[in-house]
């Protein structure tokens, strides 16, 4: 057992703690005694941090001063999830039962045997254990601030990209984000945005991947009418859009090559010109581009242009995946679980020792997208266990269209929340007609009002 954790015994009768200190000598624990109730709750005062008693609390039912049943309400006021075994004689089955009631833990009948011990006093330290690990993340959650608050965890992978981002966010550099799916490049690109002194500007954020070649151009540097068919009135580009503020652009890879050339010469000459028009517009913007391949292998495969690339490089920050961080892995799951439990007004559902040992232990292809959508389903119920939530994120076990299923449901769920619930902005998204999306929907029994 953890060595962290000990035992409060409460007993006034002497010859009794030693018997009892005895058999638990195999779980390695510190022993605290106490001979009376209140002698017990100043000890728990003592040995208490600001997360609660570094323990659990074994007690005699009979004792003078303050009896065993009033020490329990008493403790239980001070910390409503201590684990508190009641010790009873034999023949006070009907104190244990009310003290059970009362909010003890379990109880155990003297003469004890070893045996019915040791397996009770090992499930009453493991759920200390869960209800102290619980209370010191929210604790370490309620208590950041800054890019701490969006990008968290402690692992040196993570602060050594907060420091980088605290470092490169003041600057106008622009920056090349390297993540794989899931991974968080456009909550790195806010946070660089945010650290910056454009953050009272617009952050408006394309997903170079989710436009066709078609619309691509027009999204970006806008037309004027009649530019093309269908152009009824003049359209602001997203360039032109976030002026004074932060342009980011995801999945940079996707963007067709005559793109490409526009792009490079906005950045070398910070002027855009309107399909359509031939005036130039000054462009007031700091590019954030993000890519989930290695840019300069695809420019040797000609697919990507090499000038571009350096210079989009100019600062470059590398997302570590998070099998490569697992050890943020039980903060983000708690913050997750927190904030779906409150956007869904549930209980927070209690998480296991087994099922962080799950978390820890799974591949996470997914990222930190695929954790949040495990942690989303748990707060929900659905799928059971954390193991049965895996398997359901995962298709695992199913057959193929099940399986295919699943990533489609993923996707769509992924566009809708980005969008608020917009149908037409996570059609567009998608690359679907707006009809087919709604069809989807329906067969997935996806509700829009769940992402608004």
């Amino acid at each position: 057992m953890n060595k962290g954790l000990g035992v409060l015994l409460v007993d006034d009768d002497e010859a009794n703690i030693p018997r009892l200190s005895h058999a638990l000598l195999p779980l390695n624990l510190w022993f605290e005694t106490a001979a009376n109730g209140f002698a017990a709750l100043t000890a728990i005062a003592q040995n208490s941090d600001a997360h609660g008693f570094n323990g659990i609390v074994i007690t005699d039912f009979k004792m003078p001063v303050m009896d065993g049943m009033e020490f329990l309400r008493r403790a239980l006021k001070v910390d409503a999830d201590l684990p508190v075994i009641m010790i009873s004689a034999y023949g006070e089955i009907a104190m244990a039962v009310e003290a059970i009631k009362t909010g003890a833990y379990d109880f155990i009948e003297r003469p004890f045997d070893v045996v019915d011990l040791l397996p009770k006093v090992k499930r009453a330290l493991e759920k200390r254990q869960l209800i102290l690990d619980n209370r010191r993340l929210r604790t370490e959650l309620a208590n950041r601030s800054g890019i701490a608050t969006k990008l968290i965890g402690n692992s040196p992978e993570i602060q050594t990209l907060r420091d980088a981002i605290a470092n490169v966010g003041s600057t106008e550099a622009t920056v090349l984000i390297h993540g794989q799916t899931g991974t968080g490049k456009e909550v790195v690109a806010r946070a660089l945005h945010e650290c910056s002194p454009r953050n009272k500007n617009r952050f408006v954020a394309i997903n170079c991947g989710a436009l066709s070649e078609s619309l691509i151009d027009s999204e970006l540097f806008g037309h004027e009418a009649g530019a093309f068919t269908d152009a009824k009135r003049q359209r602001i580009g997203m360039i032109e859009y976030a002026k004074g503020g932060t342009l980011f652009l995801d999945e940079i890879e996707s963007m067709p090559i005559a793109l490409q050339v526009k792009l490079l010469r906005m950045l070398q000459e910070r002027t855009i010109s309107r399909l359509g028009s031939n005036e130039e517009l000054k462009v007031d913007i700091r590019l954030i581009a993000a890519t989930k391949i290695d840019l300069l292998d695809a420019a040797n495969r000609r697919e990507f242009r090499e000038d571009l690339y350096f210079r989009l490089g100019v600062a470059e920050l590398r997302i570590p995946p998070l099998n490569q961080r697992r050890q943020d892995i039980p903060l983000l799951f708690t913050h997750f679980v927190h904030e779906f439990s409150a956007q869904y007004r549930r209980e927070e559902p209690e998480v296991s020792r087994d099922d962080i040992e799950r978390l820890m232990s799974h591949s996470w292809r997914g990222n930190v997208r695929e954790l949040r959508n495990v942690a989303e389903r748990h707060v929900l119920g659905l799928g059971g266990k954390i193991s049965g939530v895996l398997d359901d994120v995962t298709g695992k076990g199913k057959p193929l269209p099940d399986q295919l299923d699943a990533v489609e449901v993923a996707f769509i769920r992924s566009a809708l929340k980005n969008s608020n619930g917009n149908i037409q902005s996570a059609a567009d998204a998608l690359g679907i007609p707006r009809r087919t999306l709604n069809e989807k929907m329906r067969r997935h029994n996806l509700e829009r009002f769940s992402f608004e």
